[in-house]
């Protein structure tokens, strides 16, 4: 993002609002743009025409519906659970490095997909298999979570620095199981262990969209009351304190809604890093820290990201594509260092 661009985006030019148009604006340019590439190329006439007509019999009908429109809506709904929890994280941390992944929600969702590839399926009947491993998952992530806060909860206290520790460790452990797990597996089992360790869309179908969207729903609903707890806490716990708010159930809250939602993420779409920083720190660059602009744009930002990689991923090898970690750390790695490079000139200016 330019200099230029930033100074457009200033408060004193664009209202909230407006800049939220914008980004919206942004987002179903994007969102339009992934339906119209892949394999199959359709011109973006024939977009519309397809969303129009789902019972259609065309080819472009049936793409869109079946294929396109559920995977690209899951990229956008992924997307903004990550940029969303990680702007959250990192008004709760008070650290504009923080992430999702320091709870080791995503470490441990899939610790829990890779054991039960791995062990699990075999010991199942074949109905439950399509949906064990997400769910799986799903319930390693809300534990891996649940015993990190635990861990950080002393007299009824959650400490912020104890429970980044206690996610260090819950990462690194989770890590090494993962680690044997995809040691013992074979050589079949080890296609479906990438797709867990890397990310990817491919598997993406109503049902799964259907079950990712129930786990956001809490935080997208609860994020416009988030805001003004995590503004306060810009100013340290005690003045927040002084401001009235309920720091130890906030804290609880926001810990418990962002491992709910990138839980459910996980278990959609497998591990996808630096949505979660690069979006939150661009909305900043453009337009301030205040998390009424911050949470909304940070999710918008990060569907628009994920919408992006996901299109990139599925054209640059087609037929075949890239795993989405990939793709979103090769465009994320970047930006993340221009952020750093930046912050550390304006340090050197000071």
């Amino acid at each position: 993002m330019s200099e230029r661009l930033i100074a457009l985006l200033a408060p004193r030019r664009i209202p909230v609002p407006m800049a939220l148009g914008l980004l919206l604006a942004g987002a179903v340019l994007v969102f339009l743009l992934a339906l119209a590439v892949g394999a199959v190329r359709i011109p973006p006439a024939r977009i519309l025409a397809a969303l129009l007509d789902p019972a259609g019999t065309a080819l472009e009908s049936g793409v869109v519906w079946n294929l396109r429109l559920p995977r690209t809506l899951l990229a956008a709904l992924t997307g903004a659970v990550l940029g969303l929890s990680g702007a959250v994280m990192q008004g709760l941390f008070r650290n504009p490095l923080a992430d999702p992944g320091l709870l080791g929600v995503s470490a441990g969702g899939a610790l829990g997909a890779v054991g039960m590839i791995v062990v699990g399926l075999s010991l199942l009947p074949a109905p439950l298999r399509p949906y064990a491993v997400a769910f799986a998952a799903f319930l390693a992530a809300l534990l891996a979570t649940g015993l990190v806060l635990r861990l950080a909860t002393l007299n009824g206290r959650v400490h912020v620095a104890s429970m980044l520790l206690a996610g260090i460790v819950m990462n690194a452990f989770a890590g090494a199981g993962t680690s044997a797990f995809v040691y013992a597996a074979s050589d079949l089992q080890l296609r479906d262990v990438m797709f867990w360790t890397m990310g990817s869309f491919s598997g993406a179908s109503w049902g799964r969209l259907g079950a990712a969207a129930l786990s956001a729903l809490p935080l997208l609903l609860a994020a416009p009351f988030l805001a003004r707890g995590l503004d306060a806490l810009i100013l340290g716990e005690r003045e927040a304190s002084t401001l009235g708010i309920g720091l130890e159930g906030m804290k609880r809250l926001c810990v418990l809604l962002v491992a709910l939602a990138v839980g459910g993420a996980v278990a959609a779409a497998g591990m996808i890093g630096f949505v979660g920083i690069v979006a939150p720190h661009l909305v900043r660059l453009a337009r301030g820290a205040r998390h009424g602009w911050v949470l909304p744009a940070s999710a918008l930002a990060g569907a628009m990201l994920m919408m992006a990689a996901d299109a990139f991923a599925r054209i640059v090898v087609a037929p075949a594509e890239l795993p989405i970690g990939l793709v979103s750390a090769l465009l994320g790695a970047p930006v993340f260092l221009w952020l750093l490079l930046r912050q550390r000139a304006a340090l050197e200016g000071t």
